[in-house]
């Protein structure tokens, strides 16, 4: 099924409301007139009852009632449309003008209740297709004699009116409701025009591209917004595509120059014949090559899981000055062979997985002792504060560039040449390092100045 337009829907929004608005405003107009109409015709037939009762109350003997027909016809000429009935107390038709076929219980209930027939009830009824509008009252001759008098007015051409009044109003509805539609469809379409405009922007921007921005300005306040958001998500994906193509370009350069060495070296093995030894000795410098690019990719793997979330820690109390000081026993000999020292001062227990912690921390303290300068020490401090617990790892050594410090967790990223890897590592320690931080529900900073780094890891104390 397809889905409307925005314009079509609120064109036909704009439709439906004004229909609505028609339809009440008719209905109330409608019913203004036709009560306009009976007011009318209630003050008419109230008038010729008056005179008719006038005429009655001054018939006080039987000479002037008998004359009453005549003064009745009289009083009755040039009204057309206009039926008069009177009927005694037996109910027999005293007086009637012609054309007069009023319902019989209109004469009935007067006739039956005199009492209560002094203030006419207007009644409508069809005959022969023809409508009349009436009322019927109760009335006494001057010498006492009771009657009762029944006025119609034909009212046909108010029927006819008020049925071309609403057939008129109808179609006029129907017209409006069509033409606010249209005028909703083409107001829509101009006030719809800026979105359009950035639609037609949006779908220009491409890969190629992601540097370009909305305008600002110039836009509606409702469009503002989203200018605001679209563009914020042009600077994360321009940031996030600069990062994957330095990555990828990081990859196929890390990946070449062991791929290079092992092809150089089997082509000056097979160059020429060589003895046993000659051969275990390429084999053995081609195994170191094949050990780099087996750690690079299963680093990448590891980080591949923990960006999806499929690495999930497990949850065991954590003592970190036991991991941290297996850590020093395991890099003591590389440490002293650089005169280096290490030193852990606090304590601290967290709630994790103790080999993921492990390698975090073997990242930071193996990073330490490469960048510290001979004689100096690495000093790593614990500490707990209520519901979480810091590491510290600090190092002498060079100052790091503040423009440096945000981006020392990214993949491959190379900062200052003097804090740059001598074929040691693939460069994806410290991205480890955070992915596992992060699973931890935890945080890493780092500052730097020309005294001393420091890498600081806060944990929460318990599991979440």
């Amino acid at each position: 099924m397809k889905t409307l337009s925005l314009t079509a829907r609120i064109s036909l929004l704009f439709a439906v409301a004004a229909s609505l608005v028609l339809l009440t405003t008719g209905y109330f107009l409608t019913q203004v007139v036709d009560a306009h109409f009976e007011e009318g015709d209630r003050h008419e037939l109230n008038g010729k009852l008056e005179l008719i009762q006038n005429l009655f109350k001054h018939a006080s003997s039987q000479n002037e009632l008998d004359l009453l027909p005549q003064q009745l016809d009289d009083a009755l000429v040039g009204h057309h449309g206009l039926a008069v009935a009177v009927t005694d107390a037996r109910g027999d038709i005293w007086f009637a003008t012609s054309g007069a076929d009023f319902p019989q219980t209109l004469l009935n209930d007067c006739q039956a209740q005199p009492a209560g027939c002094t203030a006419g009830t207007l009644q409508q009824w069809t005959q022969s297709g023809t409508s009349y509008r009436g009322m019927a009252v109760s009335i006494t001759t001057g010498g006492g004699r009771p009657y009762s008098v029944a006025v119609a007015l034909n009212i046909q051409h108010h029927v006819l009116f008020m049925n071309k009044f609403r057939s008129v109003l109808a179609l006029a509805i129907a017209l409006a409701a069509l033409a606010t539609a249209g005028l909703g469809w083409i107001v829509t379409r101009w006030g719809l025009s800026p979105l359009r405009q950035v639609t037609d922007m949006v779908a220009g921007i491409s890969a190629e591209r992601l540097a370009e921005r909305l305008p600002a300005t110039g836009l509606p306040a409702e469009l503002k917004p989203l200018a605001t958001a679209f563009n914020a998500m042009l600077a994360r994906l321009d940031d996030s595509f600069r990062r994957l193509s330095e990555f990828s370009s990081d990859i196929a350069h890390e990946l070449r120059t062991p791929i290079s060495n092992l092809m150089t070296q089997t082509q000056v093995a097979l160059s020429s014949a060589r003895n046993k030894d000659e051969y275990k000795e390429i084999l053995y410098s081609s195994l170191e090559e094949y050990e780099r690019m087996a750690q690079m990719v299963g680093d990448m793997l590891y980080l591949a899981q923990t960006d999806n979330g499929l690495l999930k820690p497990g949850l065991e109390k954590v003592s970190l000055a036991n991991v941290i000081q297996d850590l020093f026993d395991y890099f003591e000999a590389w440490a002293e062979e650089r005169a280096i020292s290490l030193t852990l001062t606090g304590t601290a227990t967290v709630s994790g997985d103790r080999l993921m912690l492990r390698r975090a921390l073997s990242n930071l303290i193996s990073n330490a002792i490469q960048h510290t300068p001979p004689g100096q020490t690495v000093q790593v401090s614990l500490a707990g504060h209520g519901d979480s617990a810091t590491v510290s790892v600090e190092n002498p050594g060079l100052e790091i560039p503040a423009e440096h410090l945000p981006r020392l967790f990214d993949r491959f990223y190379r900062a200052d040449p003097s804090r740059q890897r001598k074929g040691d590592g693939a460069g994806l320690g410290l991205a480890i390092v955070k992915s596992i931080v992060d699973a931890h529900d935890g945080s890493i900073t780092v500052t730097s100045d020309d005294q001393k780094t420091r890498f600081q890891i806060t944990l929460p104390a318990s599991a979440k």
